[in-house]
């Protein structure tokens, strides 16, 4: 594993899952769905979405799975457990997005259900989400009311319990796997006013998990090839949140080697 990160590791990343078109199984909530789907079709995944009891055959089966707890209820999270002990008895790789753990405490009780059935490679979330899975609760909703920065010592403790990679989602990105660091400069405000932008981000670092052997890189490739693609989106003319959540798939389907390369700010 590379001790430093860069746009070339990115950008070799981003080649090697088109070439794989990995499957990625996504336990997501419904108001992401469709975008979650659009968006893992753009760059170059095949999605799958099976939130049922079944659940764990598909997550036996998939290439990459993501466990996003946004709107659960009593059934889809019996099929969330279902998929993470699928994951668990192959030793397979998995994604949990505890969306609004901070605020909500069911919601975090059930993300430390799941970490303790089996460790997820990636917890993807915001500040206050990340903050919750360590005890200190918060939030608005499923929004945050701290910075990446106010959770990076809780992100590391979070990565050394749990043998983990977490990635804290702001303004600036700030993602550690307890020894390494990295921070994605990328991104555009208008990000924040598409419903479901962070959960594509979820689903994309399952995709990149499938093909990279470094959760950390799986992690930052996934966070700079969605905020490039945002900042691309607003580039080509669309500055209000509808035509901008169009043109993010669009971007996300059009960025490849060479735009990583010019537009990644990894730090």
């Amino acid at each position: 594993m590379p001790t430093t990160l860069t746009a070339d590791h990115v950008a070799d990343a981003l080649e090697r899952l088109r070439a794989e078109q990995p499957l990625v199984h996504c336990l997501t909530n419904i108001v992401a769905a469709p975008l979650t789907a659009n968006a893992l079709l753009a760059v170059g995944a095949s999605p799958a979405m099976v939130d049922g009891p079944d659940a764990g055959d598909l997550a036996r089966a998939a290439a990459g799975v993501l466990v996003n707890i946004g709107t659960v209820t009593h059934a889809t999270a019996e099929g969330m457990r279902a998929a993470v002990r699928a994951r668990r008895d192959i030793g397979g790789r998995w994604v949990l997005d505890p969306v609004a753990a901070g605020a909500l405490p069911y919601r975090a009780a059930l993300a430390a259900e799941l970490l303790d059935i089996w460790a997820p490679t990636v917890v993807r979330g915001n500040p206050s989400e990340v903050l919750a899975l360590t005890g200190r609760f918060g939030g608005k909703g499923v929004d945050s009311d701290a910075s990446p920065d106010d959770a990076g010592d809780a992100a590391r403790a979070l990565a050394g319990k749990h043998g983990t990679t977490v990635a804290v989602s702001g303004p600036v990105d700030y993602l550690t796997d307890g020894q390494r660091t990295v921070r994605v400069a990328n991104g555009h405000a208008l990000l924040s006013k598409v419903s479901g932008a962070g959960c594509v981000l979820g689903a994309l670092v399952a995709g990149f998990l499938a093909v990279v052997d470094d959760p950390l890189l799986a992690a930052t490739s996934a966070t700079v090839v969605l905020t490039v693609a945002g900042e691309e989106a607003e580039a080509s003319g669309a500055t209000r949140p509808g035509s901008f959540a169009v043109a993010l798939v669009d971007q996300l389907h059009a960025v490849d080697a060479a735009t990583i390369r010019r537009a990644a700010r990894i730090h």
